[in-house]
């Protein structure tokens, strides 16, 4: 079968990956064609744009760049029809993806969605849409299912392929040697997160605190779609900068500060004490203060529908909260032990799924089913 798939951030590249490698297993005549990054490439099929030309966040953001957004939906739609996909597969990106899906519907395409646009977060109207849209809908957060049963949309609970990525991580033993760190040395992890735009308004903020923590070593997780350029200037006292490593650095860490994101989860499943922060331009903190209904940010608290972690927001986010929060982390332990109870609970909640080969199975179960 032929499968259409787009992922427009660096997170839904790995996971689409992961889904293709499976796809593969469970259809060995796929045929795939794909915008995304450098793991889907890895599996094969083709490449039609790369995740970082479609790279833009907020609400401001996003209407600077309409323009470019629209001609990128057209062109999409055009190479769509070209192919004639037996499924379109979405990666969560909403904000392109739900036009996608609405187009697809309109014209015949069958649309299956893994891992859902946050839209319990804000404007829920938009289940209606997908009900209207998607055919089948694959999510990964347990309180997902709960959601959609509510607007009596069945949906797929797969597991979240998060927990599968950690528990088959393996260290790298010559991580220090390789990156120049002291091995006597605790670490504190930081991580600014994977586009440009929050890396400008989170990383300056985030290493203010150093000073402090000098019998520490503070690591930057740097990621490769972004320019080197953008992360060189904060290469000074001592601070260290490692590339698409972050796992190897979580399993090392004393403690962590994190911007909001899949990046708050990882951090919690190795166990790593953290602080969740996120800043955003005003304009796109006023429009998001105005629609979100949900009363956390970080994934951690979400799931688990209570304060686990502490989290930093906008005005919140500031060095001296910052450093308050990373000394509790590190030498609070009745605090630690509760944040760590809380991540296990987390664990639990979870559970263990293997997600992208049930979704594989069950999208090629449908498919056939179909036919």
């Amino acid at each position: 079968m032929k499968y259409y798939l787009i992922a427009g951030e660096r997170s839904g590249d790995m996971h689409a990956a992961n889904l293709l490698h499976e796809l593969k297993e469970q259809d060995p005549a796929a045929d795939f064609r794909y915008w995304g990054g450098d793991l889907m490439q890895a599996e094969g099929g083709h490449l039609v744009h790369h995740y970082r030309e479609l790279a833009v966040m907020g609400f401001w953001e996003t209407a600077t760049s309409i323009l470019k957004f629209r001609g990128y939906l057209k062109e999409c739609q055009r190479d769509i029809l070209e192919y004639k996909p037996d499924v379109l597969v979405l990666v969560d990106y909403g904000g392109f993806n739900l036009r996608m899906a609405a187009w697809a519907k309109a014209h015949g395409v069958r649309v299956f969605y893994y891992i859902s646009p946050k839209i319990w977060a804000w404007n829920q109207s938009r289940v209606e849409k997908i009900k209207a849209h998607v055919d089948r809908m694959f999510v990964i957060l347990p309180f997902e299912e709960e959601f959609y049963q509510r607007f009596e949309y069945k949906v797929d609970y797969i597991g979240n392929p998060t927990v599968d990525q950690v528990a088959d991580f393996v260290p790298n033993p010559g991580f220090e040697a390789q990156h120049g760190l002291d091995p006597g040395k605790p670490i504190i992890a930081v991580l600014p997160g994977s586009r440009k735009q929050e890396l400008e308004e989170m990383l300056h903020e985030m290493l203010a605190v150093l000073p402090a923590f000098q019998e520490y070593q503070f690591v930057v997780a740097g990621v490769s779609n972004l320019d080197r350029a953008y992360y060189q200037h904060f290469e000074r006292n001592g601070i260290k900068l490692v590339f698409d490593q972050a796992y190897d650095l979580l399993s090392r860490a004393s403690a962590a500060l994190v911007t909001s994101g899949t990046a708050t989860l990882e951090t919690a499943l190795f166990g790593v004490p953290q602080v969740v922060c996120y800043r955003t331009s005003a304009v796109t903190y006023q429009v998001s203060k105005a629609l979100i209904k949900v009363p956390y940010i970080s994934l951690v608290n979400l799931i688990m529908s209570r304060e686990v972690v502490q989290e930093f927001i906008q005005s919140k986010f500031t060095a001296r909260n910052l450093l308050d929060e990373l000394k509790r982390l590190l030498t609070d332990q009745d605090y630690i032990a509760r944040q760590k109870a809380g991540y296990a609970e987390l664990r639990a909640k979870l559970g263990q799924h293997n997600a992208a080969r049930q979704t594989a199975t069950l999208m090629v179960k449908y498919l056939r089913e179909g036919k």
